[in-house]
Order: C-alpha cells, then sequence, then structure tokens
C-alpha cells in the first residue's frame, strides 16, 4: 500500500506539473483562435518566455519578476504575429511559422552573447519559482508524503488552474468575451455593430503570446531551472493539439492538457521504474498528441472565421 502511495503521489506530481506549461500556452492559444487567428507560432512565443524568464530571474534574483518578463516575451512575439496577420494580412499559417524561427533564433543569438553559450547559467533555488506547501505534511506516514508529493507543487502549477477559471469567466460571462467569440464566428457583423474587430483580434493575438510566455518560462523555472535550445521540445504544438481536442473552449483545453500532462508523468514514471528505453518512452506524449488530432481534429467546431484576413469595409 505504501509503495502504491508512492507512486501515485509522484505519478499525479508529475502529471500537475508538466500539465501547468500547456495549459498557460493552450489558454493562450484560445484567445487567439476563439478570435479567429490561426497561431501555430505559440511554440516559438514559449521559447522566447522560457529565455527571457530564466536570465532576468538570474540577474534580478527574483524569480517572480522573471516569470512576467517571460510573460512579456511572449507578447512582444505575438505582437510581431498580430502586425503580420492582423495588421498587413499575411497567411497566418506562414506567419506562424516563421515566428517558430525567430524566437529560438533571437534567443540563442543574445545567448551567446550574454553567456557564451547557447545555454543560461542554472538558477539557484531562490530564483526559482518557490513551491507551496513544503513542510505541511507529515512526511513520516504513508499517506503525509502522498499529500506531500500532489500539493507540495511549485506556486506557477496553482496559478494556471486560477487562470484557466478566469479565462472561462471572460469568454462566457463577461462582454469582452462575447465580442471575442462574435469576432472569431461573424466579424463583419461585428463591424455593423460598432465592435473594431481590428483592435479586437490585435489584443488577442498578444493575449495569446503573454499566456505562451508564462508556459514557456513555467518549464525552466521550475521544471528545468536552466534555458536550453531543446527545452520547449514541441510542448507549444501540443498546446495547440490540447485546444483542438478541447475544442477550441478553456475548458476542453484543460482537460486536453491534462491528458498530456499524464502523459509525461508517465513517462517519468516509467522511465524510472522499468527497463523500458527511456527514448521510447520520450516517445509517449507525441505519439497521444498524433492520436488525439487523428481522433478529433475533424470533430471539432473551428470558428467560422479562423484563419480568414479581416478587411474592414471601406
Amino acid at each position: 500500500m505504501t509503495d502504491f502511495l508512492n507512486t501515485l503521489g509522484i505519478m499525479l506530481y508529475a502529471t500537475l506539473i508538466y500539465t501547468a506549461p500547456l495549459l498557460y500556452a493552450a489558454l493562450g492559444s484560445c484567445f487567439s483562435e476563439v478570435s479567429g487567428v490561426v497561431n501555430i507560432g505559440i511554440e516559438g512565443m514559449m521559447t522566447a518566455g522560457a529565455f527571457a524568464g530564466t536570465v532576468v530571474a538570474y540577474f534580478t534574483g527574483n524569480p517572480w519578476v522573471g516569470f512576467l518578463c517571460g510573460g512579456l516575451a511572449g507578447a512582444f512575439f505575438g505582437m510581431l504575429h498580430a502586425i503580420a496577420t492582423v495588421r498587413l494580412g499575411a497567411d497566418q499559417t506562414i506567419a506562424g511559422t516563421a515566428i517558430n524561427m525567430l524566437g529560438p533564433g533571437i534567443v540563442i543569438m543574445i545567448g551567446m552573447v550574454v553567456f557564451g553559450s547557447t545555454d543560461s547559467a542554472p538558477l539557484n533555488a531562490a530564483q526559482k519559482i518557490p513551491k507551496l506547501f513544503t513542510g505541511v505534511f507529515d512526511t513520516a506516514t504513508a499517506f503525509g508524503r502522498f499529500m506531500d508529493n500532489v500539493f507540495a507543487t511549485y506556486a506557477s502549477t496553482y496559478l494556471v488552474f486560477l487562470v484557466a477559471l478566469l479565462v472561462w469567466f471572460i469568454f462566457y460571462k463577461t462582454r469582452f468575451g462575447l465580442r471575442l467569440r462574435a469576432c472569431g464566428e461573424h466579424p463583419q457583423a461585428c463591424e455593423t455593430l460598432g465592435i473594431n474587430v481590428i483592435r479586437m483580434r490585435f489584443l488577442c493575438v498578444c493575449i495569446s503570446g503573454f499566456l505562451s510566455g508564462l508556459g514557456g518560462a513555467c518549464v525552466t523555472m521550475a521544471i528545468s531551472t536552466q534555458f536550453r535550445p531543446i527545452s520547449i521540445v514541441g510542448q507549444g504544438f501540443i498546446a495547440i493539439a490540447a485546444v483542438i481536442f478541447g475544442k477550441f473552449r478553456p475548458q476542453g483545453a484543460l482537460i486536453g492538457c491534462l491528458l498530456f500532462g499524464f502523459c509525461s508523468g508517465l513517462k517519468v514514471v516509467l522511465g524510472g521504474s522499468s527497463g523500458v528505453n527511456m527514448q521510447l518512452l520520450s516517445m509517449i506524449p507525441y505519439v497521444v498528441t498524433v492520436i488525439v488530432l487523428v481522433l478529433f481534429v475533424g470533430k471539432s467546431h473551428v470558428p467560422s472565421a479562423n484563419g480568414k484576413p479581416y478587411i474592414k469595409s471601406k
């Protein structure tokens, strides 16, 4: 029983910490996609946020300043994507691909200038995002160790679930959310009602970048504690898959991210307790992503105007 609780606790802990960065990015993707702008540049925005958050935390010693700057770095690349797609009417898929190439390229170049390598300096305990509820549970008992494993996790993990609740509230309980969803379905009708579709979409893409940047910062400031060029390794695309799985709804994206987070947690648990090749275990999240896309991409309700550049009527 004790071994079972320990394994279960580690599994749940790993699921939560790997869900957090995916969920930040997925919620950001919801803003962009639901407003009518395809954003496959999530990966590049996460990479920028991962680098900026780690570097700022390293030099300031304040993890929350670093975390915020990670979001702002993602928002900057979100703004570039918005300028290209919303203002200039560029192809949204091509623009997103460019962001995925531009983001890593720029941060790697800056890393070489600042640190003399493509990696950033590792963060110490004071520079990492802090854990909550450490030392609260009695680890002398099996149940106490289980509770400690599950709940003594990073503050950014708790925060992302509050953000998910906030995003749901914005989408379905506010006038802004109603206008956001309308811009993704019938932008011309929105224009006749006096809604500035261009401004709405521009803002939503920037919010998408900000949340994606927070997701990237969450990876390097909580899970790995150092930026490397492979820190994100496809997590942006997994987040997009979670949004498709969740039918472009924040609550559905939450379920999708928990599924992919569970797959990553399974990889960690099996890697430490079985003789299965680690490279094969590392494939689990990506294989599940492909399966989910094959099974659910055709069933998702894509916003009617998603991916279509909006040209304001004269």
